[in-house]
């Protein structure tokens, strides 16, 4: 690492720049990525960061979710700074500090840097040069049929189109590779995690389309009749055909569009910024993605049920924490619907638990200490739907403080769980609910209470959220996710995650679970719990039963039964 850094500084006098800034996202602005040129500088191994190297020091930015996993990756190297504290820095004014256009956008410049340095626009990345980027697999785009999606491509189209009349503009530039995905109802293998397909996409207002991409990745596509042969536009080409488009404006949204594909566009439309509106259509799911969605978790929830057994009832031998997630993913496979992991697992026993994004490595990772207190966030991706769950768990008798915590944590979930939507309809206004019992023992913790979740898609989606800042609306057919916690430094960690779906009946609007997997009863203190959260608990606990012990075997269908 330091000699990469070394190779980086020595080209600062070439460019003429004083620094050079490295984000952990690539060119397409997903959360995963194949290409980490962050983790290549710094070994930070995040997903969410930026480096900014200069001459005599190196600066990490990030946020509470890894302050100690920055601290442990890279703390020798680099000074640790909280993400939100870049705005108001002065460590870097009246430098000139060098960027890949391709990596930001204008909006991201203009917040953090512009008003104090000079940026500096650089083709070629510094850090590809020092260590050379793998090239994308071979795998084309697949299309998605609409048993599976629930509606056409064609109908998301004209929605767009009606929003492009609306605007008074001419195009709608795509640059969120995911809300290609929706659009088209097409999927892909492209980065890690996620079946998102690395493309583009331009809709006129006629309803023309140009998917953007490479040919290798769109022939299927093209050969199955999605996609026309003149609605591709090879990824190479796309300046000469963005010249010899009709009309006279482009709407891109500047938080996705990259400094380099605005300043293409620019050259011959005027631009109009507003968010893309593809965002707040996806994050509505229809009654097919909800029953897709459903039946996802059923089986998901039977794979983590056959796991929390095995883990406290079955085995009997000291096992690590890359064992444990191995294993957790074996019951997975035993589903033929079931593809990859939606995540990297999170399995973290006693204080790697406290490292709320914690990956267990082969050659460092902890035995599981009986103990100890154990966190396991994982998820699934399967043909019909995502997954997303945190259980914590206890192989022995728990401390009272450990119960005390564990049990306020619940009563956080619950009480999300159980919200009045009509009342509380906004993320900021129901992530208070979930930190009020915590705060009430003077504890928090350094994450969003929940965020959205796509449909066969990113475990990751917005615009909808759980968290102190989120102003956008709840509405019915959104899933987001419920995981309060609370993480004790260098000692043990807590989170509860379900996953939920807003539903409507009558006039009633409320959260609905998808998750189905037991809650740890024995680090429970029930005399803490309302009459009306031990009725929660169980109905939900009932709930599972009725849904999954069809899948189970008779000792686990014993095991999950004393969990009601």
């Amino acid at each position: 690492m330091k000699n990469k850094i070394k190779i980086l500084k020595n080209k600062f006098k070439k460019y003429n720049i004083d620094g050079y800034i490295i984000p952990r996202n690539d060119e397409y602005f997903t959360e995963y990525s194949k290409v980490n040129r962050l983790k290549i500088i710094s070994n930070f191994s995040g997903s969410a960061g930026l480096a900014i190297i200069l001459k005599n020091k190196n600066y990490l930015f990030t946020d509470g979710r890894y302050t100690i996993q920055s601290k442990i990756e890279s703390g020798n190297d680099f000074k640790i700074i909280d993400y939100n504290k870049i705005i108001n820095c002065n460590l870097f004014k009246n430098l000139t500090l060098g960027v890949d256009p391709k990596l930001f956008t204008y909006d991201q410049i203009n917040r953090f840097f512009s008003k104090k340095n000079k940026i500096k626009l650089i083709k070629k990345n510094l850090v590809d040069e020092i260590e050379r980027k793998k090239n994308e697999n071979i795998y084309p785009f697949f299309s998605l049929n609409k048993d599976v999606v629930g509606e056409r491509h064609n109908s998301k189209i004209n929605k767009i189109s009606i929003y492009l009349k609306k605007n008074k503009a001419d195009y709608l530039f795509i640059s969120a590779p995911e809300n290609v995905a929706w659009i088209l109802n097409i999927r892909g293998r492209d980065i890690p995690n996620s079946p998102i397909p690395n493309s583009r996409l331009i809709i006129g207002k006629d309803k023309k389309i140009f998917l953007i991409s490479k040919y290798h990745k769109t022939k299927r596509l093209i050969k199955e009749k999605i996609i026309k042969s003149n609605e591709f536009i090879d990824i190479d080409n796309f300046t000469d055909k963005i010249l010899n488009l009709k009309g006279n404006n482009f709407i891109i949204d500047d938080k996705s569009c990259s400094i380099h594909f605005e300043n293409i566009i620019k050259t011959k439309f005027k631009i109009i910024k507003k968010e893309d509106p593809t965002y707040h259509l996806k994050a509505i799911k229809n009654k097919t993605e909800i029953k897709n969605m459903i039946n996802a978790h059923i089986l998901d929830g039977a794979a983590l049920t056959k796991f929390l057994y095995w883990i406290k009832k079955v085995n009997k031998k000291q096992i690590n924490e890359v064992q444990a997630q191995n294993k957790l993913e074996s019951f997975r496979k035993q589903n033929k619907n079931y593809l990859y992991p939606s995540f990297d697992t999170i399995a973290g026993s006693g204080k790697n638990g406290a490292i709320i994004h914690y990956r267990a490595k082969k050659e460092n990772c902890k035995i599981i200490n009986k103990k100890d207190i154990f966190l396991c966030d994982s998820g699934g991706q399967y043909r019909y739907g995502t997954t997303d769950v945190t259980r914590t768990i206890c192989f022995s008798k728990p401390s009272s403080h450990i119960k005390k915590v564990f049990t306020k944590v619940l009563k956080g979930h619950i009480a999300v769980a159980e919200t009045d939507l009509q009342k509380y309809n906004t993320g900021k206004k129901i992530d208070f609910r979930a930190r009020a019992p915590l705060k009430k023992i003077n504890l928090d913790y350094a994450h969003g209470t929940g965020h959205g979740v796509g449909f066969f898609s990113n475990v990751h989606e917005g615009p909808q959220s759980i968290s102190k800042f989120n102003k956008v609306k709840i509405k019915e057919g959104m899933i987001l996710s419920n995981e309060p916690g609370y993480y004790k430094k260098g000692k043990f960690g807590i989170r509860i995650e379900n996953l939920v779906y807003v539903k409507k009946i009558k006039k009633n609007i409320f959260f609905e679970n998808l998750t189905l997997a037991p809650i740890e009863k024995e680090l429970t203190n029930h005399s803490l719990l309302t009459s009306s959260e031990k009725n929660y608990l169980f109905k939900y606990h009932l709930n599972i039963y009725s849904k999954i012990s069809k899948y189970l075997n008779n000792a686990e269908k014993k095991w999950l039964a004393s969990c009601i």
